[in-house]
């Protein structure tokens, strides 16, 4: 009821009450000069007023902002740009890795090639019924490959009498190798999906 006095919204009536109870009971009575006390303060400083310049001076002494928390403000703005940014870094970091760690000396093993050094021989009058894949590695073609051929960081030299009836693939780049194992794994998956078709 004190503070609906205060407010001015107490009824005549509950005012009347009040007041008899404020001459009865001390510690209410105090209680109430004190709540009087405290609004009689706070509305002698309403005619205080902070200087012109305060939130200027106020926002001049605050430290700088550095430019790290610039930097982290806007990874925050972008999150999609540096999640692309960071995928795109590991796949070119982890392609590039790959790409120079194959080089070891591969090819596909049949009993129609010849092997000299890092050079893979189809010796003449010989006839390779299958795809030949070497891996920096050179191909010498004198006889007949009836099959595709990739070569991936190498030659191909064909003799006179040599003939490849598939499609020669020369693979030198670290893009056109990234390709070429897509292509590849697709072609496998497809050829996995025909097997299966066919075994139901």
């Amino acid at each position: 009821m004190m503070h609906d006095y205060l407010d001015e919204e107490l009824s005549q009536e509950n005012e009347k009450e009040l007041k008899q109870h404020l001459q009865e009971c001390e510690a209410c009575r105090t209680h109430f000069h004190e709540l009087k006390r405290t609004i009689a303060f706070v509305q002698s400083t309403s005619h205080i007023q902070a200087p012109s310049n305060f939130t200027k001076s106020v926002m001049n002494k605050l430290p700088k902002e550095k430019k790290k928390v610039g930097m982290e403000r806007w990874f925050k703005k972008h999150p999609m740009i540096v999640a692309a940014a960071v995928f795109f870094l590991l796949m070119s970091g982890s392609l590039f890795t790959t790409w120079n760690d194959g080089k070891e000396f591969a090819f596909t093993k049949s009993e129609n090639i010849v092997v000299d050094g890092q050079t893979v021989i189809v010796p003449q009058g010989e006839i390779v019924e299958e795809d030949i894949v070497v891996h920096n590695g050179d191909l010498r073609v004198e006889g007949e490959v009836k099959g595709d051929v990739t070569l991936i960081n190498g030659k191909r030299y064909m003799a006179g009498a040599g003939t490849i009836t598939g499609d020669i693939e020369e693979i030198d780049q670290a893009f056109e190798w990234l390709w070429y194992n897509i292509k590849s794994s697709f072609q496998e998956l497809g050829d996995l999906v025909q097997s299966d078709e066919k075994n139901e």
